[in-house]
């Protein structure tokens, strides 16, 4: 009968925790679409900041292209604002299971998540992509003639930016888990070699197939995943000493 009875119990605490986790994704879901929303209405504002500066006029194909480009920019100026949303959503659904000082810790990430994800953002657009721009325009010859349609110039916007956006996460993902003791710097150390691999993989991925333009983009990401480390030092040894004050003062 107990065992019966505390399995009912557990049973009964899954059911609560996937309800709790199905609400907090309908309401980062719907943040998205409110957001969506809001820079849908604003999108032209958001794409005349774009084209501002370029000397050339971009060709539109088909009547359907410049709609698709509206809603990439809306999407990801959605997803963007939504970031703190999900983060704080996050938050409240694994705040039961952690400590009072773990709380005050993670919370202070939630910012940092928007601030670093918009970051990497300005990174890629403002630094990254008139680099590889301009040195991909200067391959064309005087015989040819650039010719840019809307959907492939944002596309490759997004391409050169996008990527930027969810690296540079990675120092508050990083402190967030070392926080929660999921991982800690001599974890990180240890897969250094493989994460260079990964950092080289989308150096690659998103720059032109030249050895100059590659080692510039990476090393910025291997200056990213070090500072990760380092930071992750950092909380893991506030980590150990809170939890020896913590046990010092209940033993």
């Amino acid at each position: 009968m107990g065992g019966n009875k505390l399995e009912e119990e557990k049973s009964m605490n899954l059911v609560g925790h996937l309800e709790e986790l199905r609400m907090r994704i309908i309401i980062t879901g719907l943040a998205f679409v409110v957001f969506f929303i809001t820079a849908f209405v604003f999108v032209q504002h958001i794409y005349d900041f774009f084209v501002k500066d370029l000397d050339f006029k971009l060709a539109v194909l088909s009547p359907t292209e410049i709609v698709w480009v509206y809603f990439q920019l809306a999407g990801v100026a959605a997803i963007a604002l939504t970031i703190p949303v999900f983060a704080w959503q996050l938050w409240l659904f694994i705040k039961p299971g952690l400590k009072p000082n773990e709380r005050k810790v993670t919370l202070s990430y939630i910012p940092a998540l928007f601030i670093l994800f918009i970051a990497g953002l300005c990174f890629g657009y403002f630094f990254i992509f008139p680099f590889v721009f301009q040195f991909l325009l200067s391959l064309a010859n005087d015989n040819m003639q650039n010719l840019f349609t809307i959907e492939k110039y944002f596309g490759f916007v997004f391409k050169m930016t996008l990527p930027f956006a969810i690296l540079f996460e990675l120092p508050v993902i990083v402190m967030f888990l070392t926080s929660l003791g999921i991982i800690d710097p001599k974890k990180l150390g240890k897969l250094r070699k493989y994460a260079y691999l990964v950092l080289a993989i989308v150096s690659a991925a998103v720059t032109p197939p030249d050895f100059l333009s590659q080692i510039i983009v990476m090393i910025p990401l291997c200056i990213l995943y070090e500072a990760s480390i380092q930071l992750s030092k950092i909380v893991y040894r506030k980590k150990l000493k809170k939890e020896q004050m913590y046990a010092e003062e209940y033993s």
